[in-house]
Parts: C-alpha cells; sequence; structure tokens
C-alpha cells in the first residue's frame, strides 16, 4: 500500500523541525575470540592452494627426448670374398721338412684334381685320318710319347688335352693342315705299397683309388700293421713330398704307400 502524500508531508515536517532525532549510536565493544580468529585464517587460504605454483607445467614434466642410438644407422653390408683355392705344394728347402697334403674332396662333390701324364702311363693317340699314327704309345723314363712321324713330344706334367694340342701342333707344322687330335689314358701307371701289408708290390692304379681301396688291392693289413695313419710318398713337380695321411686320402699314379708297424 503506497503512502498517502499528506502522510510524506508530516514526515517532511517532522524532521526538518527537529522532532526527530537521532538517538546515540552503542557500538559493541570489541571482543577477542571467533571474529579475530577468522581473519588469520584467511590468508592461509589464500596460500594453502597455490594452484599456479602447486602443479609443475605440463612443459615441464614431459621426458627429455633420448638420443638416437649409434647402432641403428645404416651400415652397407660388404660381399664375402671368394674361397680361396687349395694351395699349390712346392719343393720344400729342407729335405727332412714333412708337408702335409691337401685334405680329400667331400663324398659324392667338390673338385677333381686334373691328372698330370708321367712315365709309366700308356695313352690312346688318335688322329683323325691318319691310320699310321693312331696307335697306343706308353710315355717312357724320359717323360715323352714317341710318334712315327713327328718324332718324341714331350708328355710329363701335361695333361691330356695339352699333350693333344702339342701333337696337333706338331702335325700342323709341315705334315697336315688341320690336324684332329684325341689323346685318352688307357692304362694309369701303377702305385706301390709297402710295410705290414698281406702281400706287398706294385699294383695297377684304379680310378678314384683311396688308401683304404690300396690296403684291400694288397690284401689287407697285416697282423702287426698301424692302421691309424698311412705314410705317403710322392713326386709332385719333380719334388719328393711325404706325409702322414688318413684312410679316405685319394690315391694318385705313382704313389707308395708305407704302413708302419705297432709297437704293441
Amino acid at each position: 500500500m503506497r503512502p498517502s502524500r499528506l502522510a510524506v508531508l508530516l514526515l517532511i515536517c517532522l524532521t526538518a523541525t527537529g522532532c526527530m532525532r537521532r538517538g546515540p549510536r552503542y557500538y559493541a565493544p570489541a571482543q577477542p575470540g571467533p571474529m579475530y580468529s577468522q581473519p588469520i585464517a584467511a590468508p592461509q587460504t589464500v596460500y594453502a592452494q597455490p594452484q599456479v605454483y602447486a602443479q609443475p607445467a605440463p612443459v615441464y614434466a614431459r621426458p627429455a627426448p633420448q638420443p638416437t642410438p649409434a647402432y641403428t644407422q645404416s651400415v652397407p653390408v660388404q660381399a664375402a670374398p671368394p674361397p680361396e683355392p687349395p694351395p699349390v705344394m712346392v719343393a720344400p728347402a729342407n729335405p727332412s721338412y714333412m708337408p702335409t697334403f691337401a685334405p680329400p674332396p667331400p663324398v659324392g662333390g667338390g673338385y677333381e684334381p686334373v691328372y698330370a701324364l708321367d712315365s709309366g702311363d700308356r695313352l690312346r693317340i688318335q688322329v683323325f685320318g691318319q691310320e699310321g699314327l693312331t696307335n697306343s704309345y706308353t710315355v717312357d723314363a724320359a717323360g715323352n710319347v714317341n710318334l712315327s712321324l713327328i718324332g718324341p713330344v714331350p708328355a710329363r706334367g701335361y695333361t691330356t688335352k695339352d699333350l693333344a694340342g702339342a701333337i696337333a701342333d706338331r702335325l700342323r707344322n709341315g705334315f697336315i693342315r688341320e690336324p684332329s687330335v684325341t689323346v685318352e689314358v688307357e692304362a694309369y701307371r701303377p702305385f706301390f705299397i709297402l710295410g705290414e701289408v698281406t702281400a706287398p708290390g706294385q699294383y695297377p692304379y684304379v680310378a678314384n683309388m683311396t688308401v683304404e681301396t690300396a690296403v684291400a688291392i694288397a690284401g689287407g693289413f697285416g697282423p702287426r700293421a698301424k692302421k691309424t695313419g698311412v705314410q705317403l710318398t710322392r713326386v709332385q713337380n719333380g719334388a719328393t713330398m711325404r706325409s702322414v695321411v688318413p684312410m679316405n686320402f685319394p690315391l694318385k699314379p705313382g704313389d707308395t704307400l708305407s704302413i708302419a708297424e705297432r709297437w704293441f
């Protein structure tokens, strides 16, 4: 309910005349206690929750980047070197030196050594179109084969292919314009086996022969034979080589085997 204008005017008049005076104001005395304990707790609220300083910035919480290990770098791969060929045996300076022969090739594969001709080999030499030259020839003690038309031709240390080429060169020099020559080994020179075997002596060589095969051809080991190793003597490149070889070592024509006697 809004006051009337008469009531408002009456109130203004009373105020102006001093009828309505303000009474004395009374203030409550300052009392210690909860009133003063509350302002003290207020600053603690400000410093007790320092949201900005209590939590570290995310940038410092990240782990430092790890360096890339050196071994992860790509390294160029080098190709393996090709296998070295078997060493070539040379004549030792000291006659008492005992060289070791190369190990035999693996069974069922590996390289096949090239056969070199020498004294005692019987060859079948065929010259196409020349029946008088086609015949069997034996390499003599000097290492030559003697053909009726061209005379002696060196054969010691040659392969059958090399000897065929040498004969063709002789025939081409004033005898036949385009000779065609083939050479085959008809019979190999023999090998020798000595010592503690049943029948030591000289035997014809057989292709792909080993020490064990040679002992079997000679009748087997004797009762006091040493079976752990056999001494082999071989003439190679004009030098005599001696070594102890195992039972599966391959033999060549002209080799000499010595079977030692065991002491007990």
